[in-house]
């Protein structure tokens, strides 16, 4: 896919310990701020177009990040006046969201082979595709979006949203393969994926699909201070590589 959306517009109250000001996609990590991360790692694996969606200190990431050129890439970027969720977002630029594309969560720092999770996304031919981690195999911080159960055909059978990283062991990492024809249970305003999005897909048996990342794959997910510390010792221990 040679789109994404990257999300980058949370306001990170709970990170002030560690970011003071900063937003969360501007915190360092491993020399280069989270959000340049996530840049470079799309532009490597054929995306050419971003959105960035900004809310709170918009005016430092546009400083920061600039038109995205210095990353191989072309960035748009698209205030949020309030906040408008994870699906929210993708719906208000659903003018542009004309072919599938990825959506990423910009203050987490995601690896996988993108292009098998988009080779799986049209296969099945699912509506949304979630790339998974393993909590007991790949590296990760303890944080976590929806807990997942699968199918044997790798259909989403159960997701439970928020928490600690507890229950089922495949755990979302907030990369997703999206089609256009998602964008129906999206409505203008506040709307949320893992609260809204998927579970309105659940019950209306439509097709959402779970991708477990390749192996050398992880999942940091920043959003504390003793997550952001447990990814600075997995980055020392070299358990993990940016």
């Amino acid at each position: 896919m040679r789109r994404a959306l990257v999300l980058a517009a949370g306001l990170g109250s709970r990170l002030r310990s560690v970011a003071g000001d900063l937003p969360k996609p501007l915190i360092p990590f491993g020399g280069a701020p989270v959000l340049a991360h996530n840049l470079r790692w799309l532009a490597g694996q054929g995306v050419s177009e971003v959105w960035i969606n900004l809310h709170y200190a918009a005016d430092a990431i546009r400083a920061e990040i600039g038109d995205g050129s210095a990353f191989g890439l072309k960035v748009t970027y698209v205030f949020e006046p309030e906040l408008l969720g994870t699906a929210g977002a993708l719906g208000n630029i659903r003018q542009v969201a004309t072919e599938p594309m990825l959506v990423v969560y910009g203050d987490s720092l995601v690896r996988c082979d993108l292009a098998a999770l988009t080779e799986r996304h049209a296969a099945r031919g699912a509506e949304v595709t979630v790339a998974l981690f393993d909590q007991d195999s790949h590296p990760h911080t303890g944080i976590a979006g929806g807990r997942v159960e699968l199918a044997s055909d790798g259909a989403i059978v159960r997701f439970v949203e928020g928490g600690t990283v507890t229950g089922p062991a495949l755990v979302n990492a907030g990369v997703y393969a999206i089609s256009p024809s998602v964008l129906d249970l999206i409505p203008p305003g506040f709307s949320d994926f893992g609260k809204d999005v998927f579970p309105a897909m659940l019950a209306q048996g439509r097709r959402l699909d779970g991708w477990i990342i390749d192996e050398a794959g992880f999942c940091l997910g920043l959003d504390t201070p003793q997550s952001y510390a447990n990814g600075t010792a997995l980055l020392a221990r070299g358990r993990v590589t940016l």
